[in-house]
């Protein structure tokens, strides 16, 4: 695995990262779960749907996500192609209506910076090169095709050291539960956890999910860890 760390920053109006469970009324998870992000990374290096996911993997790639700006979430009623009754016409039929209205879940003006090494040198830099040029080969987006997502390159950074498990950290990415010894509450700050997928097969199927701890203002956490990252940014980081 590289010691160095590509940090750069997606975001967008609004973003939809469909929770599992919810079909009539879509809600969103609060956080891009790492399945999105390897997605968005093959779309700006140009790697098909179907070649990405045995690439990515979390033996091969380390990606930590942090929130920039606060988590703010909205609802919109949009119309969809009613397809209940097998087909569709663009005019009422019988009893069939044209339209579903269905009630959407997004986040509002979503900003994330996302921390990604992987074991491969070429995919690496080739992500760097279209970072730093601004540019992708496929359209990247924020969970569903028409939320247009925006990327810009923000440092390079070397792994500075591990950390003593012992210590309190400032860690600034979402906290893996799994890792977590303890933590230190801090006055103002609003924590939140949440069950996102991590890992999936080139079929679509989630292999494992991990349940997160983030603070929903994009602001550290102090706590105790089983292990993170400190780069020479001075950022700790805890890979998903």
């Amino acid at each position: 695995m590289s010691e160095k760390f590509l940090i750069f920053d997606i975001w967008g109006d609004y973003a939809h990262f469909k929770k599992y469970y919810t079909t009539s009324s879509p809600l969103t998870f609060s956080i891009p779960p790492r399945t999105v992000i390897i997605g968005l990374i093959s779309a700006i290096i140009g790697k098909g749907k179907e070649e990405y996911l045995p690439l990515m993997t979390k033996e091969k790639a380390e990606i930590g996500i942090r929130i920039v700006n606060p988590i703010k979430k909205v609802r919109m009623t949009q119309n969809l192609i009613n397809t209940k009754d097998g087909f569709w016409t663009p005019v009422k039929k019988g009893r069939h209506e044209p339209r579903t209205q269905i009630r959407f879940e997004y986040l509002k003006d979503p900003r994330f910076r996302i921390y990604f090494r992987h074991s491969d040198t070429e995919i690496y830099e080739s992500l760097k090169t279209n970072l730093v040029n601004h540019r992708s080969v496929y359209t990247p987006y924020l969970g569903i095709s028409e939320l247009i997502a925006d990327f810009d390159f923000v440092a390079e950074a070397s792994v500075a050291n591990g950390n003593s498990n012992k210590d309190f950290l400032e860690i600034c990415t979402a906290i893996p539960l799994d890792m977590l010894k303890k933590i230190d509450p801090q006055p103002g700050k609003k924590y939140f956890k949440e069950r996102i997928p991590v890992e999936m097969l080139p079929g679509r199927v989630v292999t494992e999910y991990r349940q997160i701890l983030y603070e929903v203002d994009g602001n550290s956490i102090r706590a105790k860890v089983k292990s993170a990252l400190v780069l020479t940014n001075d950022d700790v980081i805890i890979p998903l």
